[in-house]
């Protein structure tokens, strides 16, 4: 991962020396992407700044790049996993003069022209200056997985990985765009499909469409858009379900296998579910003693995914990092504002803070990890949300639901349609849409993937890029490899239902890699569902802290008074109550405040380091180990006898651990094996277990009746992680 940026003229005019300062603000701004290099290069109409991370041949990897006539300049973010295979296909005369992956572009440009990305598979955002034909060229990878943006006007471009860059150039306007912004639909959580294009959020900006290759003609600004890639559309009829499900796990596995790939420690998110889990299966035998970082939440106590996560740790062999979120565990202002500018998203939420705490633990309990592997984009293009939305039924209740979806999304473009399709009316047939792009002719699960495809631009690639380079960490996204998007959009229609319902051409394809119990474990949101009150209350925490700091600062920013009724959303937040709560206005409201914060530092952009991220979160803190049961041919006790006077104790290995907010684990050699409640019965029994006090006293002590825990202490007994003296 690198920060690119630059700026040139587009008019025919030279840059001139004022120019290298806004080179080094750049430069200076982007310094979390790249803290291992920097140079600043400033020919002619071309200024470029880039800060390198090393992942790849740290010693000889330096950028910009020059080809070997001199004539092509190249700065990129990325990877190019493919780079070997590449360079053997170039003409015989043609050596690469570093160990950098991202050389041979320059050499595929000037042998393909604007095709020279067709055979790359990476990610990567590029500028890359053809000096004989006065053009520069902006390119992005086919998912936008790394980002470039863009601000110009008649006489002037300038670039950068990411937006506050842009801020440097006092030509961009320092504006949120809020009537642009609340017409996102994803923003409001409204049920619809999001159309093509990335919303960048303020005025001005522009983002380098992913997929695509703009050349710029230095001489007047003239541009062409030059998309190279895109999803196929006609079905492969013909194959199989089991043929599908071959090519998938082949592919999956050469993709995770590339990802895993570098001269630098990688780690790895481990969520407890599929998708990370699979990852994990396939990386582990190439990476050996990976380290897996996992969320300990309120939420992921709940759902089972901290527990799922340390327990496959444990059979592949392979350290699992359970991250601590207490309940009360709240970040102050100043680093929820620090958060949502690292992000530039008003879409920052629980998901987005928990990645960026988990990125900055790994950092600092691993300081010489550069890379960390995702599960993520997997449910999007696999199937994913499709139990998710509509419950526990089948197929057909999926695409009706898209259906709806795509018929609310048409008439969004014909509001006066719509009171006939949303108020009751029955006199019309859903074939009156059919003209306005939303009737039952249309396919509206290629809709739904291509809304998806939208989608993972403007959340899901965004987010994962920015929560890890506020950790000077690149993610890498297996899942993302265009070659398994292809072949999961060419599955036929008939085949969808066994293969693309709730994730099954994945699930089939790792289930000799992976234990039953993951394989098929049901689909579980990051923080949603069960455990939703446990992430609200954070963010209901953070809004009031310091008596409403950031909803005042939002109510007072820039815009905010033409869109916002501060009497209304300090009502809303009075009316959350203590917190724990499942509304989904909980999240809307912090969006809302977003929107103001953004606009705030937009007015006058702060500089990320000079605000503070808070403490890194700590590892459990361990308690005094628990007394050690003797060993014995019955180890679990004679017919589990709770008599009064036998006394328990905890098998050899076991600990009971507690962190700086009270929350409290039973580790069985190092791994969680369960959460405990705080002030539940069963922790209240388990922290009187001393191996000398007899049962009846143990209960006495805690205020605990027999029948309130027998049924958890029979499991502990069952594990064999209790037993009587």
């Amino acid at each position: 991962m690198c920060g690119i940026a630059g700026t040139a003229r587009i008019d025919g005019q030279d840059l001139g020396p004022g120019t290298d300062a806004l080179l080094e603000l750049l430069a200076d701004t982007l310094h979390h992407r790249g803290p291992d290099e920097r140079d600043v290069l400033r020919q002619g109409p071309v200024g470029l700044a880039f800060t390198r991370l090393s992942l790849v041949n740290p010693e000889d990897g330096s950028q910009p790049l020059v080809s070997d006539d001199g004539n092509l300049v190249l700065i990129a973010n990325g990877e190019v996993y493919n780079h070997r295979e590449l360079a053997a296909s170039l003409p015989s005369g043609v050596r690469l003069r570093t160990g950098s992956d991202c050389e041979v572009l320059l050499y595929l440009y000037r042998r393909h022209g604007l095709d020279f990305l067709r055979d790359v598979r990476g990610m990567f955002g590029l500028i890359l200056w053809d000096r004989a034909r006065g053009q520069l060229v902006l390119a992005r990878d086919r998912f936008g997985i790394k980002p470039l943006y863009y601000h110009r006007d008649e006489r002037r471009i300038t670039l950068s990985s990411e937006i506050k860059g842009l801020f440097a150039d006092p030509a961009t306007p320092r504006a949120f765009d809020w009537e642009r912004s609340l017409s996102v639909p994803a923003v409001a959580a409204s049920p619809r499909f999001g159309g093509p294009g990335t919303v960048t959020w303020f005025e001005g900006v522009r983002t380098v469409p992913a997929a695509t290759v703009l050349r710029i003609d230095l001489a007047d600004g003239r541009t062409h858009s030059h998309r190279y890639w895109e999803m196929p559309v006609e079905p492969e009829e013909g194959t199989g379900p089991e043929e599908f499900t071959r090519r998938y796990g082949e592919i999956l596995t050469e993709s995770v296998r590339e990802c895993a790939t570098a001269d630098t420690e990688l780690g790895l998110l481990l969520s407890g579910g599929v998708d990370s889990a699979a990852v994990l299966a396939l990386a582990a035998p190439q990476l050996g003693n990976v380290h897996t970082f996992t969320a300990l939440s309120g939420g992921t106590r709940v759902n089972g995914d901290a527990e799922h996560a340390a327990r496959l740790a444990r059979e592949l062999g392979v350290p699992n990092h359970q991250v601590v979120f207490g309940r009360d565990q709240v970040p102050t202002p100043e680093e929820w504002r620090r958060l949502v500018w690292l992000a530039e998203t008003p879409m920052t939420g629980p998901e987005i803070y928990y990645k960026h705490e988990l990125h900055r633990f790994a950092r600092a309990e691993r300081p010489g990890l550069r890379g960390m592997l995702l599960g993520a984009a997997s449910d999007e293009f696999n199937g994913g949300y499709s139990r998710e939305l509509i419950g526990e039924k089948d197929w057909d209740s999926f695409e009706e639901s898209l259906r709806h979806m795509d018929r609310a999304t048409a008439l969004d473009r014909h509001p006066g349609l719509r009171r006939w399709w949303s108020e009751g009316h029955d006199y019309f047939s859903d074939a009156a849409l059919d003209h306005l792009g939303g009737g039952p002719g249309r396919d509206v699960y290629r809709a739904y993937v291509e809304s998806e495809y939208a989608k993972i631009q403007q959340y899901n690639v965004w987010h994962e890029d920015r929560t890890a380079a506020g950790s000077s960490t690149e993610a890498r996204v297996p899942f993302l490899d265009h070659r398994l998007v292809e072949l999961t959009a060419v599955i036929p229609r008939h085949l969808r239902p066994r293969l693309l319902w709730d994730k099954r051409i994945l699930r089939d394809a790792v289930r000799d890699r992976l234990p039953a119990r993951i394989a098929d474990r049901p689909k579980g949101p990051f923080f949603y569902g069960s455990g939703t009150r446990h992430a609200y209350r954070m963010l209901v925490g953070v809004l009031r802290a310091n008596d409403g700091e950031l909803v005042e600062r939002a109510l007072a920013a820039p815009g905010a008074d033409r869109y916002l009724d501060g009497p209304a959303v300090r009502r809303r937040l009075a009316g959350f109550g203590d917190g724990a709560t499942d509304d989904p206005a909980v999240e809307l409201l912090m969006r809302v405040v977003n929107m103001g914060l953004l606009a705030e530092m937009a007015a006058q952009p702060p500089r990320l380091a000079d605000l503070s991220p808070g403490p890194v979160r700590t590892a459990l803190t361990a308690a005094a180990p628990a007394a050690t049961a003797p060993s014995a041919a019955d180890p679990l006790g004679s017919g589990r006898d709770y008599a009064s006077h036998r006394v328990p104790a905890a098998a050899e290995g076991v600990q009971l651990l507690t962190d700086a907010d009270d929350s409290w684990f039973l580790l069985h050699e190092g791994q969680i094996e369960y959460v405990l409640e705080q002030d539940s019965p069963t922790l209240r029994v388990l922290r009187r277990i001393d191996g000398a006090t007899p049962f009846d006293r143990v209960l006495q002590a805690a205020g605990v009746r027999e029948e309130e825990v027998r049924s958890d202490l029979d499991d502990l007994f069952d594990q064999r992680l209790l037993a009587f003296n």
